[in-house]
């Protein structure tokens, strides 16, 4: 916790507004190419099948949920840069509303720790679109590095740029 928000695991309750905030995060970030009808927004929003598959990580503030983040480890589907030994951060989404308060930050880096605690994990993985240079801030301010061997195009137009952090 920090002194004026929680970060734990999303409960049932807080996936509408979880998802409804990435979607918006990314959009205003002009990160989702197609807009609202950009092919990724329903997987963004998809709270629920993210928390299924993979730890999904809320910042909340009261009642308030300030953003969000997926943490996947070897055998979720929501694996895609990591390997044996990997965790995966996915989906790092702030509330516009709530920028400066190092939301952001504490939602990497409590990923960071919680693969940590996972046995057997060696590094965490993650891939960003090359324009999120605050998320990069993040992710070096954090010990991250770049992976170029990692980058990679989901579609045309979205070039990926892989990072890892050695545990």
């Amino acid at each position: 916790m920090t002194d004026d928000f929680e970060i734990r695991e999303v409960l049932p309750g807080e996936y509408e507004a979880l998802g409804a905030l990435t979607v918006k995060a990314y959009l205003d970030g002009g990160f989702l190419i197609g807009g609202l009808d950009d092919q990724y927004a329903p997987r963004l929003r998809d709270v629920a099948h993210r928390a299924g598959s993979a730890t999904v990580l809320v910042a909340v503030d009261g009642e308030r949920v300030l953003g969000g983040v997926t943490i996947a480890f070897p055998g979720s589907p929501l694996m895609e840069l990591g390997g044996d030994g990997d965790a995966e951060v996915r989906m790092l989404a702030v509330d516009p509303g709530a920028g400066g308060r190092g939301v952001g930050s504490a939602l990497a880096a409590a990923c960071v720790e919680r693969a940590r605690a996972e046995a057997g994990t060696k590094r965490v993985v993650l891939c960003s679109q090359q324009t999120m240079v605050g998320a990069h801030r993040i992710y070096r301010r954090l010990g991250f590095e770049r992976a170029p061997e990692l980058d990679w195009s989901p579609l045309p137009g979205v070039d990926l740029w892989a990072f890892f952090l050695t545990l």
